[in-house]
């Protein structure tokens, strides 16, 4: 394990006041390097195309890139978030606050609808993407974590194995899928991107993301990311992995992580072995 990996797993986030690592996570990242190292899933290692600037003091949960720039979902108590980003600077363009008494968390886009989830309200809010005004909320049961569209359904997820389709509308689970890796649930799934007909996923603590067949859940990669942020650019908030994001129209990966000062454009390569 790298010294970077070693943060990244007993780092403290957001859902957790000790600084241990659940077992969740732990259990989750060795199995998934299992798989990869016995072959059953690919495994990719990462080179860095271009290197952004990005808010410290951004606690990013979810990142999304469309029409030219960044919309992010920050959280934390009295901190949490929804904004337009300039990619190039990382000027904040445009940026609604939640309630204190909101944690927030993943976003998507869906039309011109922006979808919002918090942690343990219990509520989400739906936002003109334009005004960021608010048109609507919806409620859902657990916690809320990450969350991707495939263009029809809203892609959920909740901290767990489980992958749930809402519909857009009335927000009711249309299935469930989930996700395992030699038969080991993979738990603490977090922030999701949907990528050419594939669920880009990060399991929370770690410096891994996971690649998802949306219709069966079945691990198509695994991606360790481990190093990407270099000791130097540690701060005192400098917490986990968290926030990937996909340009379709350029073909280009995005990931960062809450309090990082860097945004990276990556490219994603098989390991060899």
């Amino acid at each position: 394990m790298t010294a970077l990996a070693a943060v990244l797993l007993t780092g403290c986030g957001p859902k957790q006041a000790a600084s241990a690592p659940l077992p969740g996570p732990a259990a989750t990242a060795a199995a998934l390097r299992r798989a990869s190292a016995t072959g059953r899933v690919p495994d990719y290692t990462f080179e860095v195309a271009h290197v952004w600037p990005h808010d410290r003091e951004a606690f990013t949960e979810g990142l999304i890139y469309m029409k030219g720039v960044l919309f992010e979902s920050t959280g934390l108590n009295g901190a949490s978030t929804l904004r337009r980003v300039d990619l190039t600077t990382g000027r904040v363009l445009q940026e609604t606050r939640l309630d204190p008494r909101y944690f927030g968390e993943g976003m998507t886009i869906l039309g011109n609808r922006i979808y919002q989830l918090t942690w343990r309200s219990h509520t989400g809010f739906v936002y003109d993407a334009d005004t960021f005004a608010v048109r609507r909320t919806f409620s859902y049961d657990g916690e809320g974590w990450g969350l991707t569209t495939d263009g029809e359904a809203l892609i959920m997820s909740d901290g767990t194995n489980r992958l749930r389709f809402l519909d857009p509308e009335t927000f009711r689970v249309r299935r469930t899928v989930a996700v395992l890796a030699g038969g080991v649930p993979v738990e603490a799934i977090n922030e999701l991107e949907y990528v050419k007909g594939e669920i880009y996923a990060n399991i929370w603590q770690t410096p891994l993301v996971i690649r998802i067949d949306p219709a069966t859940g079945r691990l198509l990669g695994t991606i360790d990311f481990s190093g990407l942020l270099a000791p130097s650019d540690y701060g005192p908030n400098t917490d986990v992995l968290n926030g990937i994001a996909y340009d379709a129209a350029g073909d280009r990966l995005f990931v960062t992580g809450k309090n990082w000062p860097k945004l990276f454009e990556v490219r994603l390569r098989p390991r060899s072995r």
